[in-house]
């Protein structure tokens, strides 16, 4: 009889979990993704804005330095490539440096435009944002330059 409660206890402990404690762990893992998942999938949309609003920032900070340089901004004709590469259409820039390394894609992919002469400031740099077209409203708003 004392060996079979001495095995007892390390049999039991072998057997390992219920049916009924992993359902309940589960559960739990349920109950934490429904109330964590929501708040964390809208932080991914504002990340992508301010990313956006960052790397405007940048290739407005850019294109001053090119206007500096050259006396204006480059023509919508040269775009933001002239901030990359020598333009070769248009006027000639004629103080032209590297003003950005290579030309960031916006956070959901798409390029960023630029208009010159702008609607909504002297020259605008924007992102349609992630529906990639004009207007819209939250993750699909635009982000530009203005803002």
């Amino acid at each position: 009889m004392q060996s079979l409660r001495a095995r007892s206890p390390r049999a039991r402990a072998a057997r390992g979990f219920t049916l009924i404690e992993i359902m309940v762990v589960l559960v739990i893992i349920g109950v934490l993704a429904a109330m964590i998942g929501p708040a964390v999938l809208g932080r991914v949309g504002e990340a992508r804005t301010t990313a956006a609003r960052s790397d405007i920032s940048a290739i407005m900070q850019a294109l001053k330095l090119y206007k500096l340089d050259n006396g204006r901004y480059p023509t919508a004709e040269q775009g933001l490539q002239a901030l990359v590469q020598k333009p070769t259409a248009g006027p000639a820039p004629a103080n032209w440096k590297t003003y950005l390394e290579k030309l960031p894609k916006d956070p959901w992919g798409g390029d960023y435009q630029y208009a010159n002469p702008g609607v909504k400031g002297e020259i605008d740099v924007f992102s349609y944002g992630a529906d990639l077209k004009p207007g819209g409203e939250g993750d699909d708003a635009d982000v530009g330059s203005w803002q």
